[in-house]
């Protein structure tokens, strides 16, 4: 995950090195041995120098000496969506070889955030991978009482119709498959193989001012676990979007 964020970030390990204040030997062994892991105020200065929080980067090593029990599966907490940093998505997507799936009542944002998504997610499927959208429905209901609550210009089934055309255009694309659902307007998920980004919706608020969870797999029936099963339970009730 360290050589991963540094590659995504253009970050040598000389400059590294140079940022915190350590010497590059020091950062080589933090590259070539995992279960090393940086001093507390060392470790918070490569956060800043990357972007990406140390679970990330150390997951294995910084859980083991930090958490117990089912905890252990929360490899980070962000108070608002989008402070999880663009490069944490961007690995996970990258990562993923066996399943993607992207349960957001709109999913807009990604296709904003997310340089070239459609190419990327097009190669994924190419080799094998499945990758599934779950939106809301933009004449439903639930849509419209949705935008009366937030009342913004760019309404809900607008940015739901944003993913739809984006979808539209992929739509022959291995792997891809996209159904409707109104039950999660209240709950974002996005899981990628055995790990997920996970965003409870609070009252009012827009998408990314609510809070974030980057959950990792680690036992049967834990967070991950259950957080999936609702995702599955969508899946199976949703419509599809192209009959």
């Amino acid at each position: 995950m360290l050589r991963d964020a540094m590659a995504q970030a253009d970050m040598t390990v000389g400059r590294l090195a140079r940022t915190v204040g350590v010497t590059v030997k020091t950062a080589e062994r933090w590259l070539s041995d995992p279960s090393r892991v940086p001093h507390p105020r060392t470790r918070s200065d490569v956060e800043d120098a990357l972007g990406v929080s140390a679970e990330v980067l150390w997951p294995k090593a910084v859980r083991s000496a930090v958490k117990t029990g089912p905890d252990r599966e929360i490899v980070a907490a962000y108070p608002y969506r989008n402070a999880c940093p663009t490069s944490v998505w961007a690995q996970l997507i990258d990562g993923a070889s066996q399943s993607i799936t992207f349960a957001g009542y709109t999913n807009y944002f990604v296709w904003q955030e997310h340089p070239r998504l459609a190419d990327r997610l097009r190669r994924k499927g190419e080799d094998g991978c499945s990758v599934r959208f779950i939106v809301g429905d933009p004449e439903s209901e639930v849509t419209r009482r949705r935008e009366e609550v937030e009342g913004v210009p760019l309404t809900v089934g607008t940015r739901i119709r944003i993913t739809l055309d984006a979808l539209e255009k992929m739509r022959e694309a291995p792997g891809l498959q996209a159904r409707f659902s109104d039950e999660h307007i209240a709950l974002s998920v996005f899981a990628f193989d055995d790990q997920m980004l996970v965003t409870p919706h609070i009252s009012n608020l827009l998408g990314h001012e609510s809070p974030m969870l980057h959950l990792r797999r680690l036992s049967e029936d834990g967070l991950y676990d259950r957080f999936a099963s609702h995702v599955t339970a969508l899946w199976e009730t949703g419509r599809p979007v192209w009959s």
